[in-house]
């Protein structure tokens, strides 16, 4: 990462930042700057940052793995696995698990983060959201538009939950963080975590309502995400689900189970939370991870032209754009 890419991370408008990258398992990371202005404590690969909608990509893999050990299709109607859904609404005729994961559900987009943040943490907050969501109904039969809708991972997480027998958090570290050992990644609020910015003013850490943590509510570090890279590349199966484009000829966006994909193949994904901004990236031909992690509003143009840069060796393709421009 020297020359260009050492640049780049010293001009991220952010207090602190690392590009992280991992290549047939050789890790090599960068940082700079530090967790918070007014404390000082540097940044290091090990730093907690929130990844926002990065958790999609571990809550899609957790899905396919639960479902391979259930002996479980994600394209079976979502009705034989949660029957009481048909009772509710429509909408979840002819909709399958595979639909939500890609956002390709055609669910009508009416269910927003304060609807569901009203539910509360309770045991029943991600039943209660997906009750919402179903309820809500549709507006295109499943598989016609890609649209991407935060609601689609909240049903998802209460069918997870359903499929595992547990809830969604328990279906997650039994099947993912656990096995994958990620032991820094988790939903509270971990000792030594970057504190987000906005401007010039620290961003006080806000709790992620139980209801939308299917969705975005992970901290994560740089080298917890190159190992969530690694896991997923060395499993042929879950690559090949979760890689596979589930979108519609017409769409502009090309999108498997978590993760867009770009022109060679190459997988990413984006997170935008209050105050952090984070990148994923894989090229899983050449065994290759990208991450880039930073805590400040405006550091994503930044973040993706460091990444872009980083893949571009590997596909000789220009991604800056996608990355930044990504829906998450």
């Amino acid at each position: 990462m020297d020359g260009p890419v050492q640049e780049l991370i010293s001009a991220i408008a952010a207090p602190g930042a690392v590009l992280a990258t991992s290549t047939k398992g050789q890790h090599k990371v960068e940082v700079a700057g530090v967790t918070d202005r007014d404390s000082g404590t540097s940044v290091t690969p090990e730093t907690p940052f929130r990844i926002a909608s990065l958790t999609k990509t571990l809550t899609s893999a957790a899905t396919v793995l639960t479902a391979r050990a259930a002996g479980r299709s994600l394209d079976e109607p979502l009705a034989e696995l949660m029957p009481e859904l048909v009772a509710i609404s429509r909408a979840a005729t002819r909709l399958t698990l595979a639909d939500l994961l890609a956002q390709v559900s055609g669910l009508r987009e009416s269910v927003d983060s304060d609807a569901v943040a009203a539910l509360g943490d309770g045991d029943d907050a991600l039943a209660s959201a997906a009750r919402l969501v179903i309820e809500a109904g549709r507006d295109e039969a499943p598989g016609e538009r890609w649209s991407y809708y935060n609601g689609n991972y909240f049903l998802a997480g209460a069918a997870l939950a359903r499929l595992a027998g547990s809830s969604y958090e328990d279906a997650l570290q039994q099947h993912v963080l656990k096995p994958w050992g990620l032991t820094a990644t988790g939903f509270a609020t971990p000792d030594g975590a970057a504190l987000g910015h906005e401007g010039d003013a620290a961003v006080t850490d806000a709790d992620y309502p139980r209801s939308r943590r299917p969705s975005g509510g992970l901290w994560s570090t740089a080298t917890d995400l190159l190992q969530v890279g690694e896991r997923l590349l060395a499993d042929e199966a879950l690559l090949a689900a979760t890689r596979e484009p589930r979108t519609p000829e017409s769409s502009t966006t090309t999108y498997g189970l978590g993760w867009a994909i770009g022109p060679s193949g190459q997988m990413y994904v984006n997170g935008r939370l209050t105050g952090f901004r984070a990148v994923l990236l894989a090229v899983p031909e050449d065994e290759f991870v990208a991450v880039g992690l930073a805590n400040h509003e405006d550091a994503l143009p930044t973040l993706a032209h460091a990444v872009s840069a980083l893949q571009q060796p590997h596909t000789g393709d220009d991604i800056a754009k996608d990355l930044d421009a990504f829906a998450a």
